[in-house]
């Protein structure tokens, strides 16, 4: 065949290509799925899940007045797509204590004889404290509360005291941003990045790490020794663990002297319980290294864990922002507990009893994804 030939475009072969590649595409069902997968969970998750502004936000209530008035405000409250009242607290330090703990996004306090002063027209002063961790939260509802409270007033000023409807409102609203007053996005990014720091490079660095080794074909030197598989496993974790440790020690320098991130709790502490969360991503990188055949393959499931642990961990976006299934699913990602735990230290100084709630959910997680790939890692050398 001479040059002019070979360099003639052929039909035929085009196409015999493009029947190869979707032979190709069939035999590799995994890359296929996720190829399908991956837009398909974008479009649910940025479509329905994700809500820049969060409505019935978990608000308690303490209140040392029972007048009219200080009842139409908890009523409009409770009205409001903003606010969902979930408790009525009769000590400050309990209402303290939810904040602390994330249980309540807001606590709205009445003090004693509001109704009686607002009468009077000496402008009583409404107290709501707010988590402003995440400022992305709580803004919108903040703004509200303050034509919220003097529409419900609006109502009852009436007959002899329509006098009150003046210019200025009938009363003074004094909100309290907790933890962070001054709303500055860096206090709430900065720590929740060690998160997502750890949760991306880790995942993906022990799948490859593994299934390159299967690849290279030394994973067959393995199993011409005595070690087992346990031993394997933990081998192969423990110098991550390390990595894992040198990546959070960076973070929060960084945050502390570039970002100016207050570290108002215990960083001891913080460093005992992210073993946890290191240990916990760890086994689901082992657990996809078993499950991939190359390290494309392993490298596509680590993006598929990662999208919904970024989008749905409260991270990017308010987590009582999404729809309840959102949130259910969520609560499973070992990363939605960590960023609690991270923001609770640093930014609230939490100790070891208040962050206990979303500690034993990430040991839970721990807990099956080794014993998952433990048995599939098992399944492999034999």
């Amino acid at each position: 065949m001479g040059r002019g030939g070979l360099l003639r475009f052929s039909f035929a072969r085009f196409w015999a290509m493009v029947g190869k590649e979707f032979v190709q595409m069939r035999r590799d069902r995994v890359t296929f799925a996720m190829m399908l997968g991956i837009p398909i969970m974008q479009m649910v998750l940025f479509g329905f899940a994700i809500n820049a502004d969060p409505r019935h936000l978990p608000t308690a209530v303490l209140t040392a007045d029972q007048g009219v008035f200080a009842r139409s405000i908890v009523a409009a409250m409770g009205n409001s797509d903003y606010f969902r009242l979930v408790k009525s607290v009769d000590s400050e330090a309990e209402a303290e204590r939810l904040i602390e703990l994330g249980e309540v996004q807001f606590v709205l306090s009445v003090p004693e004889q509001f109704s009686r002063r607002l009468i009077r027209g000496e402008r009583p002063a409404l107290l709501l404290t707010a988590d402003a961790t995440d400022p992305a939260a709580t803004s919108n509802a903040l703004a509200a509360f303050r034509v919220l409270a003097e529409s419900a007033l609006a109502r009852d000023l009436e007959g002899p005291l329509r006098h009150l409807r003046r210019e200025q409102a009938p009363l003074e609203v004094i909100v309290h941003p907790r933890f962070n007053p001054e709303a500055i996005t860096q206090y709430n990014i900065v720590p929740g990045l060690m998160g997502v720091v750890l949760t991306m490079t880790l995942v993906i660095i022990t799948a490859l790490a593994i299934t390159r080794e299967r690849e290279r074909g030394t994973m067959e030197n393995l199993l011409a020794t005595p070690v087992r598989p346990l031993e394997v496993m933990i081998g192969k974790i423990l110098p991550y663990i390390i990595v894992g440790y040198l990546q959070m020690g960076f973070i929060l320098l960084a945050a502390h002297y570039l970002f100016r991130v207050p570290l108002v709790g215990s960083l001891p502490l913080l460093l005992a319980v992210s073993l946890l969360f290191i240990a916990a991503n760890l086994g689901v990188g082992l657990t996809f290294s078993t499950l991939a055949r190359n390290q494309l393959q392993a490298m596509q499931m680590a993006f598929f864990f990662f999208l919904p642990s970024i989008l749905l961990s409260g991270f990017m976006f308010p987590f009582r922002g999404m729809p309840l299934w959102a949130q259910r699913i969520g609560e499973v990602l070992p990363l939605t507990h960590y960023l609690r735990i991270v923001r609770g230290i640093l930014l609230k100084g939490n100790g070891l009893t208040e962050i206990l709630p979303n500690l034993w959910p990430i040991a839970a997680f721990l807990a099956v994804a080794l014993a998952i790939g433990l048995k599939r890692f098992r399944r492999t050398l034999d």
